[in-house]
């Protein structure tokens, strides 16, 4: 007769993972001493992305501190740009090397940066006035604009509809919005437009965030008036405003489908606005966000809607060293993430995936899993083909 296997030591408690679960977790061991082998808890982590690790770290490129970190349109990288005057390129996926460091490009902190829709191009703003694009491939600016008469303080891109042009909107100190031609489809040739803005769009008081609705007509713009200002970019003129705000908003961002706006400000509060033709509130506040506190430092804090969910959740750092993640449809808070030593300026979501990307003034950034939308994981479940069988002579129904 055949002995059993030894058991496990005392004080030991493992874990056995069916096997289709092994496939997309990781083990973790937990031990209260030096030595792993004792007393250890040995558990399984449902993993939900295809990053590296469920936390990755990117640090030592940036000395200074981060004002803004953007995915690409494809998901694969993240550039960030910091008050050190550079711009640094990393990748999404292992080994998330830092594949190119873009120094002193320009004489002052780059306060903001957009990637390109269809070129290898980023667009950069800098407090020196400047609109500058760089060519990712090659490292080499290649284009300059003194845009602006006072620092700009944001951009933002979009395709224009039908016309396959991308558009460029910078938002500056001197209380206007420019609108510029972007890159060409063909591989980071410039659209002829010279170094004047397309169009000027007087605001009246310093811009502090500007956004572009889909169909690349009409501009969100936030002012330190306290008020999101709408602009028809073929009228060239202010049609509405949203009101709400009790002090300056930090950022503005389009979700997904197009029919709200989330705003922070330095007030704490973040707002999401309807802004549908028809709404069934007169303010058009959707929803009242609380958990991200703006701090006494004025720092422009940069917030995103979700993308692989649709927008069904939004994200903003705090001056306390976190973010904060909120479901839209409830308003209830779902992630207070740590791991910052300083204020998140700035936020995005992955495009395909689960994945948040956080920027902070300790001059690092952090990507990090989190658990896909409940309403996603529904659909996936109910859109799921179901299981066919193959009916044999001898198989019969009861």
């Amino acid at each position: 007769m055949s002995k059993r296997s030894s058991s496990p030591s005392s004080g030991q408690l493992v874990k056995r993972s069916k096997p289709d679960e092994r496939a997309n977790t990781n083990q973790i061991a937990i031990s209260n001493n030096n030595d792993p082998r004792n007393k250890a808890l040995i558990r399984n982590v449902q993993r939900t992305s295809s990053l590296e690790a469920p936390i990755v770290s990117l640090a030592g490129a940036h000395s200074s501190e981060i004002l803004s970190c953007r995915f690409s349109p494809n998901g694969q990288n993240v550039a960030a740009c910091s008050s050190d005057r550079s711009i640094s390129l990393w990748r999404t996926y292992p080994p998330n090397t830092n594949y190119a460091l873009l120094s002193n490009l320009t004489k002052a902190p780059i306060l903001d940066l957009q990637w390109s829709f269809f070129s290898p191009i980023i667009y950069a703003v800098s407090a020196d006035h400047l609109l500058t694009m760089f060519d990712t491939t090659t490292g080499q600016r290649v284009r300059k604009v003194r845009a602006h008469k006072e620092i700009i303080n944001c951009v933002d891109s979009v395709l224009a509809g039908g016309a396959g042009v991308e558009l460029v909107a910078t938002g500056s100190d001197d209380g206007t919005v420019k609108v510029w031609e972007g890159a060409e489809s063909s591989a980071g040739d410039l659209a002829d437009g010279g170094k004047r803005a397309a169009v000027t769009l007087e605001v009246g008081c310093p811009v502090t965030a500007v956004a572009w609705a889909q169909d690349g007509q009409t501009l969100y713009v936030g002012a330190i008036d306290n008020v999101i200002h709408v602009f028809d970019l073929r009228k060239q003129a202010q049609i509405s405003t949203l009101s709400g705000h009790t002090d300056t908003p930090t950022s503005v961002t389009v979700s997904p489908n197009g029919q709200y706006i989330l705003s922070p400000s330095l007030s704490s509060q973040t707002l999401i606005h309807d802004i549908r033709p028809f709404s069934s509130s007169p303010t058009r506040i959707h929803r009242t966000l609380h958990g991200a506190p703006a701090g006494f430092e004025n720092t422009l804090l940069r917030g995103a809607w979700s993308k692989d969910d649709g927008g069904k959740r939004v994200a903003v750092g705090g001056a306390d060293r976190m973010v904060c993640i909120w479901d839209v449809e409830t308003a209830r808070v779902l992630y207070k993430l740590p791991g910052h030593k300083g204020t998140v300026t700035s936020v995005d979501f992955h495009p395909l995936e689960p994945i948040i990307l956080t920027g902070s003034k300790d001059g690092t950034m952090i990507l990090g899993e989190i658990e896909p939308s409940f309403r996603t994981q529904v659909a996936e479940k109910l859109t799921k083909p179901p299981l066919l069988t193959t009916l044999t002579s001898s198989d019969h129904y009861l």
